[in-house]
C-alpha cells in the first residue's frame, strides 16, 4: 500500500496517517530508502540489487547509500573467501611468495587478512558464517 494512508501503531494507536512511496518496501534486501527518494533512485537502487542481491545492499551500506561508489566498488571485487585468512594466503600464493615449507604453519593468516582490512587495503562484506566478499580499497 505504499504512497495510501496507513496505520501505524508506533505514531498513534488507530490513527491514520499519510506516508511518502517509500515507508513500505519489500524486496531491497537489507537497504536502506531515504523516507523522500526520488522515484529515478528507488528505480537505480531496485535495478541494483536485482543485479547484485544482498551483497550489493551490504557494499551499498558500507558507501552510506551512496550508489554511484557502491556500483563502482565492483570493479575492485576480489572474490568471495570463507573468511580473510583464505583471502591472505590466496593472495600470497597469486603474487608468488615463497615460504619455505618448515615455516608454512608458522603464518598466522588470519592477522595478515585482519591487518589488510585494518590498514585500509581492503573492506569486507560478510554475508554469513564462511562467506566474506572481499573488496579491494582505492
Amino acid at each position: 500500500m505504499c504512497g495510501e494512508t496507513c496505520k501505524h501503531g508506533s505514531e498513534g494507536a488507530g490513527r491514520w496517517r499519510h506516508r511518502p512511496a517509500t515507508r513500505h518496501y519489500d524486496g531491497f534486501e537489507s537497504a536502506h530508502i531515504p523516507e523522500y527518494a526520488s522515484f529515478e533512485k528507488v528505480c537505480d537502487l531496485a535495478e541494483f540489487l536485482s543485479e547484485r542481491g544482498e551483497l550489493g545492499a551490504g557494499v551499498y551500506s558500507i558507501f552510506s547509500e551512496d550508489l554511484d561508489h557502491a556500483k563502482t566498488a565492483f570493479d575492485d571485487y576480489a572474490g568471495e573467501f570463507g573468511n580473510l585468512a583464505e583471502f591472505a594466503e590466496q593472495l600470497h600464493e597469486d603474487i608468488g611468495t615463497e615460504i619455505p615449507e618448515a615455516l608454512k604453519f608458522y603464518v598466522d593468516w588470519a592477522s595478515l587478512g585482519r591487518d589488510l582490512e585494518l590498514n585500509g587495503d581492503i573492506f569486507t562484506v560478510q554475508i554469513s558464517f564462511d562467506e566474506t566478499h572481499v573488496f579491494w580499497s582505492r
